[in-house]
């Protein structure tokens, strides 16, 4: 495994994996790899020749209140775990490489990324999606794979590569999950033990909802009541929304939403200092 941190470098090398014939896959990272990221390293093994991921901490998807400088960093750790999984190669550049001026130019994806987390994080979907533009030019890989847990993010980037014409495949994979149920996230190392016990309450709630809805039960829309009233009833956790949406287009689930789409039940809590979203997938739930 090779790790580069200039764009020079990184275009060499992915240069010469193209020139031999070889299918290139990209893993878009912040680093402080646990399972969920090394789960997209093995799709993209499965998909592609040579596997890049990038790890970086990008500063412009951050708030003013945000956790950017405690965003853990374990380089040393990250690097093992993807000479482990089999990455090839490891770009690593620092924030004078990404961004070697002041911006001028910015991507933004208007309606996906002002609703949900993009009312509680003003500009964070601005940073993202331009963020992964600029990875996507410098490695120019053929296919891109994204986690689910982060699904509104997933969708914005897919929306925004139809809408470029970025010639990159857009793979999104499925949330991985710790044995109890909760969903791998870079921030779970902030949580304390009993902090960790409440954050449980998030994905025991999802698949109660999930239970509900797909067995009939309950109708989405109650099924979207139920899961703001179980959450909002958990002590030490404050929520943000919990909402069951149209999986493409976000728009929350009412009495006229048609029987053919696709739902998804999406949370975003905050437990002590942590804030933490998760999703589940709740497939043509309207269909009977």
């Amino acid at each position: 495994m090779n790790t580069v941190s200039t764009i020079e470098k990184l275009r060499e090398e992915v240069a010469t994996a193209r020139l031999a014939g070889k299918r290139i896959g990209c893993v878009p990272t912040m680093g402080a790899l646990h399972a969920g990221h090394l789960s997209l390293v093995e799709a993209a093994k499965a998909e592609s020749d040579f596997v890049v991921m990038t790890i970086f901490v990008n500063p412009t998807q951050f708030g003013p209140n945000e956790d950017l400088t405690k965003y853990p960093r374990p380089l040393e750790e990250d690097l093992a775990k993807c000479r482990d999984a089999g990455v090839d190669l490891v770009f690593h550049p620092d924030v004078e490489v990404v961004y070697p001026r002041a911006n001028a130019t910015f991507v933004e994806v208007p309606g996906l990324s002002d609703v949900l987390e993009g009312t509680f994080r003003s500009g964070h979907f601005r940073g993202v999606t331009t963020v992964v533009l600029k990875l996507l030019n410098m490695v120019l890989p053929d296919v891109v794979f994204l986690g689910r847990k982060d699904f509104q993010q997933q969708l914005l980037i897919r929306q925004m590569v139809a809408d470029l014409d970025v010639p990159v495949e857009v793979r999104t994979c499925p949330t991985v999950r710790e044995e109890d149920g909760l969903a791998l996230s870079s921030r779970n190392v902030f949580l304390s033990r009993a902090e960790r016990e409440t954050a449980l309450a998030i994905s025991r709630s999802l698949e109660q909802i999930r239970r509900l809805v797909e067995g009939e039960a309950v109708s989405p829309v109650a099924a979207g009541s139920e899961l703001k009233r179980l959450l909002m009833e958990t002590d030490g956790l404050l929520l943000n929304y919990a909402t069951i949406v149209d999986a493409a287009t976000l728009e929350e689930v009412s009495e006229s939403t048609s029987p053919t789409v696709d739902l998804v039940a999406l949370v975003a809590a905050r437990i002590g200092s942590t804030r933490l979203i998760d999703n589940i997938p709740l497939c043509n739930a309207l269909k009977k």
